[in-house]
């Protein structure tokens, strides 16, 4: 092959991809702006200091619960799920940026003819006496140049989503280490709970008792031992339904985890830690941690993208292709692409302006533009649903915390209302009722300052989430 044709062709390409690339549609991706002001309630905090900056092994202090985190982030089902969308966007992203390449195809081709008749000597022989073989090796080279940019859209659309699949990958990492955690101390608490309720029932079986040797003693009526039997068969029916409930958990954090059911290895819920203050930052730094958020900002960017490149499939594209068959004993006659006159008329053949398409095209390009102002609301009501988020929970965790005096005052005060009724109750001085009422109320109150511990510490893992904490 001649080098002047070689050295044309070059030279050619870069006079195209030079002088047309100015053709593109220059129109830069900018993130949506939104303002953030008032987005925690009215509340507009300066400093910077989050929670969210915490890395979660920091964070949780619990070794074991530490441990099951560890063992859900190796053997989750719905994180390994997110690793193959990433895969799948990487090789998205592979195929859009291979565009920019030419495409080569290779084929071979061998033929046989039978004749009659000597091609050479024209002589006649037997039927179909007379047969050839060739053999051919074909190459097919061809390249789009983009002239406007679509290609080039394509790919960072592909980019945008390629990025989003890791965002997913966050957000599944950090929903699962607020499930598995709140999960934890959901379990913890019921675990407390069911000590309570066991504890009550000695109480109440030793009062039932009490009230049998009163009655005995002609002090109490029989109406007062079947009351006080009555709430302690009450009270023992709960412990199933607590039972039941510790072993749905345990199989709802084994699921959590990739494991089969079974039981949970845990400590109590009085060794938990709840910190009377969380600092919460700013909220564009939530914005900006937060994986569903990026995710909303990440659709926004590629409906762009894809925007742009529907509008450059409007203009004229061009299309550089070559084809050649190389016959085995015959004349090479792949050097005759290399002809300028060839390569012109190459160039001139394959620039494609579209006509009849150009209704489809109008269609594809409203479709992407409602695509693209979809994804800007969704990313808007994303933002929106964050801040609301953060605001709820961190009204509850701090109503929550202003229960803590009163309640362990209500405990206080009913534990010394059962003492004292027990005692009035054998002097004379107290009737059932008053005993049985304070023995209930004592153990709803126990009841209600577990469930008041479990909300706080609850809320200290959602605010973690609802933040943006949890991804490494």
């Amino acid at each position: 092959m001649n080098n002047k044709y070689i050295k044309g062709v070059i030279l050619l390409g870069l006079i195209a991809s030079i002088g047309l690339s100015s053709c593109q549609v220059v129109n830069k991706y900018q993130s949506p702006e939104y303002d953030s002001q008032d987005l925690y309630r009215g509340e507009n905090p300066t400093d910077t200091t989050t929670i969210a900056n915490i890395p979660w092994r920091e964070y949780f202090k619990d070794p074991i619960l530490q441990a099951l985190i560890e063992e859900g982030l190796e053997n989750n089902f719905d994180l390994q799920i997110a690793f193959t969308r990433i895969k799948q966007a990487e090789a998205s992203l592979g195929m859009a940026r291979a565009a920019y390449f030419p495409t080569v195809a290779l084929a071979g081709n061998v033929q046989q003819n039978r004749s009659s008749i000597n091609p050479v000597t024209g002589t006649d022989k037997d039927v179909l006496g007379y047969h050839n073989t060739s053999y051919s090796l074909g190459i097919a080279v061809s390249w789009e140049a983009d002239l406007w940019g679509r290609l080039n859209r394509e790919s960072r659309a592909s980019y945008a989503q390629f990025l989003s699949s890791h965002a997913y990958r966050n957000l599944i990492q950090t929903s699962l280490i607020s499930n598995i955690a709140t999960s934890y101390y959901s379990l913890l608490a019921l675990d407390e709970q069911l000590r309570i309720t066991k504890e009550t029932i000695e109480l109440l079986r030793e009062s039932a008792e009490t009230m049998e040797a009163l009655k005995e003693a002609g002090n109490l009526n029989g109406a007062a031992v079947e009351q006080s039997r009555g709430l302690l068969y009450g009270t023992q029916a709960t412990v199933p339904d607590l039972e039941n409930q510790i072993v749905q958990m345990e199989n709802s954090i084994c699921q959590l985890l990739g494991r089969k059911p079974g039981s949970i290895v845990r400590s109590d819920i009085s060794s938990q830690y709840v910190p009377l203050e969380m600092k919460v930052g700013i909220p564009m730094q939530m914005l900006a941690l937060r994986p569903d958020v990026q995710q909303a900002e990440l659709s926004f960017r590629s409906a762009f993208e894809l925007t742009n490149a529907a509008q450059a499939s409007f203009y004229p594209s061009l299309t550089l292709s070559t084809g050649s068959m190389i016959g085995f004993g015959t004349q090479n006659t792949l050097a005759q692409f290399f002809k300028p006159e060839n390569i012109f008329a190459n160039i001139i053949g394959g620039i494609t302006q579209p006509i009849f398409a150009k209704k489809q095209l109008t269609g594809q390009l409203k479709i992407r533009k409602a695509q693209q102002e979809e994804a800007l609301l969704s990313f808007e009501k994303a933002v929106l649903s964050a801040g609301t988020e953060v605001s709820n929970i961190m009204s509850t965790y701090e109503s929550s915390l202003r229960k803590n005096d009163d309640r362990q005052r209500q405990v206080n005060s009913l534990s010394t209302a059962v003492f004292f009724t027990q005692e009035l109750l054998k002097a004379g001085e107290a009737n059932y009722t008053e005993v049985l009422q304070a023995e209930q109320g004592l153990l709803q109150a126990q009841l209600n300052q577990v469930s008041d511990k479990l909300q706080q510490l609850q809320a200290t893992v959602n605010l973690y989430r609802a933040l943006g904490g949890g991804v490494e």
